[in-house]
């Protein structure tokens, strides 16, 4: 990094969190710069939740450094909480209270005067979209309605960095769809650093300018998503067969020209191939001459999902269930 680049908005070295002789975070290294949306991709119980619980003072770490917003999370927790917003998995929402109300409550948890809490009420009803539904009871909110107000919580007080911790699951597509629109302002219009957990490839591959995968509790793979993509291969062939055979079908097509690597997750065989179109008849022909029965065969371009299995050796999807 020059000499002349400004801080990192959030900096771990070798961070850590063990819970008894289990490692749930084992020495993660990363470095946000400040303006940019960090994907951080991986299925449950990855280490993703736990790694953002440590980075917004709600956890403390076992091991290893972190800094956010130029403070270290655990000699300066107050200096960080106030330049964070935190919107977790569960929005911690009063039922009892109005959309209205626990937005001033929170602008007067941080100090701000009554002209300028009504001010930023009124800007983040335009932000989030929860129209008249802002002065009824958040326990009458829809999970998309709950899920924007928790958003705009979390913003209240124009924090440097914003954390959402897979913030669309369980949403409608629509809902999700929101829930992009308003990142995407968030980073591009404010210039908001936004550390982005989920476990939705699609998410990570439109939002995040960075994404790291972290797969039991470790950092396996950070890059752009298109450098990781490409990382796979150019195009993929993928052969799906019947039940038991992948791995005969796996040996059937190593020797096909212009297969470069072949990988087998359950019943697909993955081919990473240079010309995907001129390979496929090879590969077909491969497959038959070796008996397998194929049920399908599928060229494509790779996903982050490819990235993951490339890497880990299952599909993250499979993973998360």
């Amino acid at each position: 990094m020059p000499s002349d680049a400004p801080p990192p908005a959030i900096h771990a070295q070798a961070l850590a969190r063990s819970f008894g002789d289990k490692a749930a975070v084992a020495g993660v290294d990363l470095a946000v710069a400040a303006g940019e949306i960090y994907g951080f991709l991986g299925p449950n119980g990855a280490g993703k939740s736990t790694t953002v619980r440590m980075l917004t003072t709600l956890l403390a770490s076992t091991g290893g450094t972190a800094t956010v917003a130029g403070f270290d999370v655990r000699s300066h927790p107050e200096a960080v909480r106030l330049r964070i917003g935190v919107a977790l998995q569960e929005a911690a929402l009063d039922p009892k209270q109005t959309g209205r109300e626990l937005l001033d409550l929170q602008g007067r948890l941080y100090g701000l005067p009554s002209a300028h809490r009504r001010r930023r009420v009124a800007e983040l009803l335009e932000l989030v979209d929860i129209g008249d539904a802002i002065d009824q009871r958040i326990g009458t909110y829809s999970g998309g309605m709950k899920r924007r107000l928790d958003l705009a919580a979390a913003l209240v007080h124009q924090p440097e960095v914003l954390f959402l911790d897979e913030p669309t699951t369980g949403l409608d597509p629509t809902s999700r769809a929101a829930v992009w629109a308003e990142v995407r302002y968030l980073n591009q219009e404010l210039g908001m650093t936004i550390f982005l957990t989920t476990q939705y490839l699609e998410e990570a591959d439109a939002l995040a300018h960075r994404v790291g995968i972290i797969s039991h509790g470790r950092l396996v793979a950070e890059g752009t998503p298109g450098e990781l993509k490409r990382s796979v291969g150019s195009d993929l062939v993928i052969a799906t067969v019947a039940a038991g055979s992948a791995e005969a079908a796996a040996r059937a097509v190593q020797a096909v020209e212009g297969v470069s690597r072949v990988e087998v997750s359950d019943d697909e065989v993955v081919m990473a191939v240079d010309h995907g179109a001129r390979a496929v008849s090879p590969v077909a022909v491969a497959l038959a001459d070796a008996g397998v029965a194929v049920e399908g065969l599928t060229l494509r371009t790779p996903t982050l999902d490819d990235v993951f299995l490339h890497i880990t050796g299952g599909r993250l999807k499979e993973d998360a269930a």
